[in-house]
């Protein structure tokens, strides 16, 4: 008898213990949640990076779907299928588009910043002319005489309340002045070949 009791003691800690390792009920809903959420982030952001999103074609094509959706119910039931799916991921396939939505956020904050940037400069240029002396220095291409018919015209607008045409022909001629100028140096060989000695 007593042998009995022992082998059935050793039966149940050897058959309790991998037990121990599955998570529990509350952490099983948490990585629930976790993943719904996900899938809802996906479904609000726009659509183009959405499409540039490693993950499967399924879960994929469901979220595009969701985004199409209006009808209230029709959308709800949607997400939860879009929940479903998202549980159905492993869990690199969850990392890889975690850290791309992170890598969103990074580039969203330095656009907005960069914007907001050329918001201030545009505001400089309207309240103060030196504004416009210093931009031509840093970028003589410009076209003077347009730059400051656009101011004119753009405090005009603002005292007439008036649309600001002029005022986002500004901002978009700052915003081109920003980007980086990636062709330049195709206008010869010798100035890339001058930056390649310079670099080493």
């Amino acid at each position: 008898m007593p042998n009995a009791n022992r082998g059935a003691v050793g039966f149940r800690s050897d058959e309790f213990e991998p037990e121990y390792d599955r998570p529990s009920k509350s952490e099983l809903k948490r990585q629930s949640n976790e993943l719904q959420k996900l899938g809802e982030t996906l479904i609000e952001a726009p659509r183009d990076r959405v499409k540039r999103v490693p993950m499967p074609d399924e879960v994929k094509d469901a979220i595009l779907m969701a985004q199409t959706i209006s009808n209230h119910e029709g959308r709800r039931r949607q997400l939860q299928f879009v929940g479903k799916l998202m549980r159905t991921l492993d869990e690199e396939e969850v990392a890889v588009i975690q850290r791309t939505i992170e890598s969103w956020k990074g580039a969203s904050k330095a656009e907005t910043a960069s914007l907001h940037a050329l918001e201030r400069r545009r505001d400089k240029l309207l309240a103060d002319d030196k504004a416009l002396t210093q931009l031509l220095e840093e970028h003589p291409q410009l076209d003077v005489q347009h730059l400051r018919t656009l101011i004119r015209n753009a405090r005009k607008e603002q005292a007439e309340n008036k649309p600001p045409k002029a005022y986002r022909e500004i901002f978009q001629i700052l915003k081109d002045l920003a980007k980086p100028a990636k062709a330049a140096p195709a206008e010869g060989e010798e100035g890339e070949e001058a930056d390649d000695e310079s670099g080493e």
